[in-house]
């Protein structure tokens, strides 16, 4: 059996690698929030199609896959004995799993960097890419939570707007932008969150509500189309959203409806601010025109739990994520510094 369900009652890390199985064990991100189920993977093509269903999602989550994703196809290709151009391209079919996620790239780099020493010390780099991300993203959070007290100094307890999901779920563990959010409400300094539903499929919703939840954090959810409006009629402090990719000049790509935050945040006079670990900040990509942007199926949009809501004749268009201008961008936060493109910087 490739794959294996369990049901679980507290939430693990988001990846994992299990000795015994010789897996990689993901909470299996489509089942939520109805359930906490965790799947475990001994196939590389099972894995790859985790990563294309969004069972495993979120950049820095990505970059853990797409690291232990190297040392499972070492492990298969030892175990059935296939030979090196074998290896290679199950290699290369995890690397380009979802195109517009840097970190997928470069976990899988970093692993396969090691690939002539061994299996044990491929799995040793792919988990101290899983032990690094959780370091970093407590770190990022505390300096996000920072950055914030010094952009908005009169917020005793700050008005939050996130879109998507950028928590623990999207990394191995803790978050990016939920990683600042937990940070400040840790030291009671959080009022409200707003989530973003984030069509189509929801990730506001399911996930960083039900993170929110755990967390014992005020929030409301509400429709991707009045985000503006709330930022509009001064309901929102700060809007804080996690990225997929940074370009060279700090444009950023993050899930789809991430620039209309960025223009209404700008609008209103307030921070705008990302929180990604340097992993994906990509030098090679010098502006936002450059990052290839995921297309995905149409019936995402058009119909929902396999009942179609729109005309049997009607075509959509589903691109996964958009590109918000540096100019747009109040600071960018890492686990490492604070760049702030809207002032002219720029993270490389």
């Amino acid at each position: 059996m490739v794959v294996q369900c369990s049901t679980v009652t507290s939430a693990p890390r988001t990846i994992d690698w299990d000795d015994d199985a010789q897996a990689v064990v993901i909470i299996d991100q489509t089942a939520l929030p109805d359930r906490l189920e965790l799947l475990s993977i001994t196939d590389v093509d099972v894995l790859v199609d985790a990563i294309r269903r969004l069972a495993v999602r979120g950049a820095p989550a990505l970059g853990a896959a797409g690291a232990l994703g190297v040392a499972l196809a070492v492990h298969q290709a030892q175990d059935e004995g296939a030979d090196r151009v074998w290896l290679d391209a199950a290699i290369e079919r995890v690397r380009r799993a979802r195109p517009t996620a840097v970190n997928l790239a470069v976990g899988v780099d970093r692993a396969r960097a090691r690939v002539d020493e061994g299996p044990q010390v491929v799995l040793a780099e792919a988990r101290a890419v899983l032990e690094e991300d959780a370091a970093n993203n407590r770190a990022l959070g505390e300096r996000g939570a920072a950055l914030l007290r010094e952009l908005c100094p009169d917020a005793a307890q700050f008005r939050l707007h996130t879109h998507c999901n950028a928590g623990s779920l999207a990394c191995v563990e803790w978050g990016t932008a939920l990683g600042v959010v937990r940070a400040l409400h840790e030291a009671g300094a959080v009022a409200i969150v707003y989530v973003d539903e984030t069509r189509p499929l929801l990730q506001g919703t399911r996930l960083t509500a039900w993170e929110l939840g755990q967390m014992d954090v005020d929030y409301r959810v509400v429709v991707d189309a009045a985000a503006a409006s709330f930022i509009a009629r001064g309901d929102v402090d700060a809007v804080v959203v996690g990225a997929d990719r940074i370009a060279a000049n700090g444009d950023v790509a993050n899930k789809i409806g991430t620039y209309p935050l960025a223009l209404a945040a700008a609008r209103a006079g307030i921070p705008f601010v990302v929180a990604a670990p340097e992993s994906t900040i990509d030098p090679s990509t010098p502006d936002g025109g450059a990052i290839g942007i995921e297309d995905r199926d149409a019936e995402e949009i058009l119909a929902l739990d396999g009942r179609r809501l729109a005309p049997i004749q009607a075509k959509g268009s589903n691109p996964a994520f958009d590109v918000t201008p540096a100019d747009l961008v109040t600071a960018i936060v890492t686990e490492r510094r604070t760049v702030r493109p809207a002032a002219g910087e720029t993270p490389a």
